[in-house]
């Protein structure tokens, strides 16, 4: 099977389960962690133990959710570490990513991740997207917006709200906004996914692409290598 196909697949996979494994949403100041294998910061960010691999570190996340509270962006990068785990294997992911550091999107997330400048409706499942909550209420700013992943044409899962259709998560971030507000939350032109074809080096031959039919070019997309630092609106 083709690597994307196969990434995108285990990414969505990664969304619904952890949906249901019981993790729970909290705001960076309140987040916490399973301390066995993560190091709580001061920022509310996770940092991998030294006495942890990166695949028993992502891993733990979804068989013990209940020791674990994020919020929804680092939810989506947690996501994604799953997604890359499932489908390259707990070796090559080690050995990609060894000092895992979870927070949120303008730290480096190693995942070569791509900001494509679209309508969302063109964004394909397993893609990141972000609908902004522009009059929201100031003494609820994790209400301000809500990173979700695309599950199929009309649903996505957003860390805090579940799975639902667009109309499910504007009627969810609306019901936070400043007295008053007239301007309902929306879902903004922009979708980000991670570097399938240099990830895809690392996968086996058999998943890898076509080198003549690589990747998914766009002339307005913003590009990373793995590594790179990348920004989104939060």
């Amino acid at each position: 099977m083709h690597f994307e196909a196969t990434l995108r697949s285990n990414i969505i996979a990664a969304a619904k389960d952890l949906n249901s494994n019981g993790v729970k949403f909290a705001t960076f100041r309140k987040s916490f962690c399973n301390l066995d294998y993560w190091i709580l910061t001061n920022k509310g960010g996770f940092q991998l133990r030294d006495s942890a691999t990166p695949a028993d570190g992502i891993g733990d996340i979804f068989s013990n959710g209940k020791k674990y509270g994020f919020e929804c962006a680092t939810a989506v990068i947690i996501i994604l570490y799953k997604g890359v785990l499932d489908s390259l294997g707990a070796d090559r992911f080690n050995q990609l990513f060894p000092n895992l550091y979870l927070y949120s999107w303008e730290y480096d997330s190693d995942l070569g991740l791509t900001t494509e400048e679209a309508p969302g409706a063109s964004a394909q499942p397993g893609d990141v997207l972000y609908f902004k909550n522009p009059e929201v209420n100031p003494e609820k700013m994790e209400w301000q917006g809500e990173n979700v992943i695309k599950l199929s044409d009309d649903l996505y899962f957003g860390h805090g709200i579940g799975i639902r259709s667009a109309e499910g998560i504007i009627t969810s971030l609306n019901k936070h906004r400043v007295t008053g507000a007239t301007e309902p939350a929306f879902l903004m032109d922009q979708f980000i996914y991670p570097a399938f074809d240099a990830l895809s080096q690392h996968a086996p031959a058999d998943m890898r692409p076509d080198c003549t039919n690589a990747g998914r070019p766009n002339p307005n997309a913003v590009r990373a290598s793995i590594g790179a630092r990348t920004y989104i609106r939060h």
